[in-house]
């Protein structure tokens, strides 16, 4: 689903990322923990093609297609979505709007919104006014009506309390087919800082990023426990 091969990328000239090699097969859901600062989000707006993130040397490979010289829109039309750690509010576009257009019209907004408890919430402008929850339960809900083949996800547990975390956390599962036991076409990358949202949705495999390079693959659980008893810096030199 998608290779990234030795990945450098300057933000306002300053080196963030420094040789990033990562794989996530089709069906596979990566959890990736690392401090604040360390790069984590810079990775996920340059899988997805902002601006101001410079790739200096490396590839983005999705589905055998280079992605390093994209635009946004035509990697969200080949199947990648995000959500975004602080969503932006948009004001004058109603998320019945937004999700008329993610879904190109092939999805009810109403039988959307009912799944995120969000029925009142569809003739609002985009995040206007809205709770830390209700800004995550908005961001999953315009990816469930896009249906993106690989799923980025920026600290979805950030600001949720815990009654909109099982919301959050059910979204998720289905956005990456946690239902399904076989036959899972979509992938996922989740930046935790936290790892709480581990809580929620089950992942495959884990890495940590600490000072722009990923180090530490393996079991998720067991890397968040390495963390919490040694931090991120021990996790970076293991040699799993």
């Amino acid at each position: 689903m998608l290779i990234i091969k030795d990945l450098w990328v300057e933000v306002s000239g300053k080196e963030i990322l420094k040789g990033i090699n990562l794989r996530i097969k089709e069906g596979e859901t990566y959890i990736l923990f690392g401090a604040n600062g360390s790069g984590k989000t810079t990775l996920l707006n340059t899988i997805m093609g902002f601006s101001g993130y410079k790739i200096t040397k490396g590839e983005i490979i999705y589905k055998g297609k280079v992605l390093n010289d994209l635009p946004i829109n035509e990697r969200v039309v080949l199947g990648i979505g995000i959500s975004f750690q602080r969503p932006p509010v948009v004001r004058g576009v109603k998320i019945r709007e937004v999700l008329e257009i993610a879904s190109c019209n092939r999805a009810d907004p109403e039988e959307l919104a009912d799944r995120l408890a969000m029925p009142d919430f569809l003739d609002r402008d985009v995040n206007l006014g809205f709770s830390g929850g209700e800004m995550k339960r908005s961001e999953l809900l315009q990816l469930t009506a896009q249906l993106p083949d690989l799923v980025l996800l920026d600290e979805p547990e950030s600001g949720v309390d815990l009654e909109n975390m099982a919301l959050v956390g059910k979204a998720i599962n289905l956005l990456l087919e946690k239902h399904l036991h076989r036959k899972r076409e979509k992938s996922g990358l989740v930046i935790t800082h936290t790892g709480y949202i581990l809580n929620y949705i089950e992942a495959d495999k884990g890495c940590v990023l600490f000072g722009g390079k990923i180090g530490c693959f393996g079991n998720p659980r067991e890397i968040l426990e390495d963390i919490r008893n040694r931090g991120y810096e021990e996790c970076v030199v293991c040699k799993r």
